[in-house]
């Protein structure tokens, strides 16, 4: 069984940053496809972002991309997710997942973290 621990979020002003992390107890990044979704009050789930840490080819929901950064460190063994340029609609639980399939699906992910609060202010 793999546990995903999360860290960061927290409150930030619109136009601001904050960094969420993401350890898999037990396993390293690099043995699955790991990626981050959101959920927004009163909203479905939906995807945010996700790596492949072998290959470190990554990919963005059109409406992150060119403000967040999914990224990893091998040597902590975690997954990051800067969100910069930070905006009211951003404001959701974010979660972090883990797969075997490169997918944008919540049902490739076995894993789940606990999920993180991210509020944006305007």
């Amino acid at each position: 069984q793999v546990q995903l621990v999360e860290s960061g979020g927290g409150l930030a002003q619109a136009g601001g940053s904050l960094r969420l992390s993401c350890t898999p107890s037990g396993r390293t990044v690099s043995s699955y496809i790991m990626a981050w979704f959101r959920q927004a009050p009163g909203k479905e789930r939906e995807f945010v972002a996700r790596i492949n840490p072998r290959l470190l080819h990554t990919n963005y929901a059109d409406s992150v991309k060119g403000r967040f950064t999914i990224s990893r460190d091998i040597a902590k063994n975690t997954v990051f997710l800067q969100l910069n340029s930070l905006k009211p609609e951003d404001t959701a639980v974010y979660y972090c997942a883990a797969g075997n399939t490169i997918s944008q699906s919540q049902s490739a992910y076995a894993y789940w973290g606990q999920g993180i609060q991210v509020t944006v202010s305007s």
